[in-house]
């Protein structure tokens, strides 16, 4: 056997080597993937069951969660200017700390900073700081909805 010989079987041995090693990580991949749709399938299935359980409760968390989303996406200007107006923001994209901000701009660069920053600066923006607002005050509904429902069956 030549040196030309030795080194294509030195390839081919690698070659192959690689490829079981591919083969076994799309086996990784395949059996995570599985657990992960079944959890997920699992999660889903215990949601449906609890909302057929419970149709009062889930209407009364929905509703909450509805009223308390809608009343802080309208208040979301004053609610971030008043978070704004604490130093609690730090500063808007043009470098001016928030807190020593007044009025519609104090309302603005802080629903901006809640949205992770100007849009220009690659964040959400005014929107998106809207939406954060807006999201925790459904989210706080549904909680305390929640909470309250758990606690009237006890």
């Amino acid at each position: 056997m030549g040196i030309f010989d030795s080194l294509i079987d030195g390839v081919c041995d690698a070659i192959g080597s690689a490829i079981e090693g591919v083969g076994k990580g799309i086996d990784v991949v395949d059996s995570v993937g599985s657990k992960v749709i079944d959890v997920v399938g699992g999660g889903i299935d215990s949601a449906i069951e609890t909302v057929s359980e419970n149709p009062g409760t889930t209407v009364a968390v929905v509703a909450a969660a509805v009223a308390t989303g809608g009343a802080a996406f309208v208040a979301a200007g004053p609610i971030a200017a008043a978070i704004g107006g604490t130093g609690a923001l730090g500063a808007a994209s043009t470098g001016t700390a928030i807190s020593t901000l007044s009025g519609a701009a104090l309302t603005n660069a802080s629903l901006a900073a809640m949205g992770g920053g100007a849009v220009a600066a690659g964040g959400a923006g005014m929107a998106g700081g809207t939406a954060v607002i807006a999201t925790a005050g459904a989210t706080t509904g549904a909680a305390v909805a929640g909470a309250t429902s758990a606690t009237l069956k006890s």
